[in-house]
Parts: structure tokens; sequence; C-alpha cells
């Protein structure tokens, strides 16, 4: 074997990249400025208030709504009444209902009382339980 030799790499040893809050930080601007380096100050119009804006902002939510107003497509009353209906011949409460379909009691009563914007994934688990429930008793 002959005689070992090590060859040694250099190791750079590096401070960690400064994030972005920490110039802002009092210390070290106060750092900064002892050390002489040039700090610039921006003041901002009315930072760290409370006031409101310019009065001639314009509300962007009502622009929307006058421009096109927007409804939701509820549950219909022949829905409701079906998914009452169903779970009523299965013999199962809100809440059993809702335990089958993984959903809270909460959502159940909502479509069954119609106050509630419709998702059709939550019709098709309803359906899916009360219908293939339904056929299989």
């Amino acid at each position: 074997m002959g005689p070992m030799t090590r060859n040694w790499a250099p190791v750079v040893v590096q401070k960690r990249a400064a994030k972005a809050s920490e110039p802002r930080d009092p210390k070290t601007v106060n750092a900064a400025l002892r050390a002489g380096v040039a700090v610039q100050v921006t003041k901002k119009y009315e930072g760290g208030t409370n006031k409101k804006g310019p009065a001639t902002a314009i509300d962007t939510r009502k622009l929307d709504q006058d421009m096109e107003p927007v409804t939701f497509e509820k549950v219909t009353s022949e829905v409701r009444y079906a998914i009452r209906k169903a779970r009523i011949e299965k013999k199962w409460t809100q809440a059993e209902l809702a335990k089958n379909i993984d959903e809270s009691p909460q959502v159940v009563q909502e479509y069954e009382s119609g106050k509630v914007i419709r998702n059709q994934q939550i019709l098709a688990k309803m359906e899916k339980s009360l219908v293939s429930n339904f056929e299989a008793s």
C-alpha cells in the first residue's frame, strides 16, 4: 500500500441571507447607523394609522353588484321533498343520514329546509345513500 496522504479541502462557512423583516428591525437600523452605513428611511403616508383612504376610492363590491346581480342556485322544493321522503321511508333521522354520507347533521337539515346553495357532490352522496339503501331493503 504506500504512504497515506490526506487531501484536505477548504471549508467555507457563510452567514445566512438576511430575512426581509430584518432590515426594518430597529436594532438593525441603529447598528447600521452607528457603523456609518447609509440608511434610507421612507415615511409612508398615514402609515400605522387606522384611517380610511381617500374619499374618491370606488367600492368594487358595490360596482360589481350594480353591474350584474349574482344569485346562486339553491335547492329546489322538489329536491327538498325527495330527500325528506326517502329519509322518512328509510326511517332515518337527519343525524343518521348525515352519518351515512359523512357530513354534519346541520348540512342535512339545511338541504331539507332549502337554505343552502346546491352542492352537487353532497347531493350525489345523499342520492347514493338513500337510493342504494332503499333498493337493498
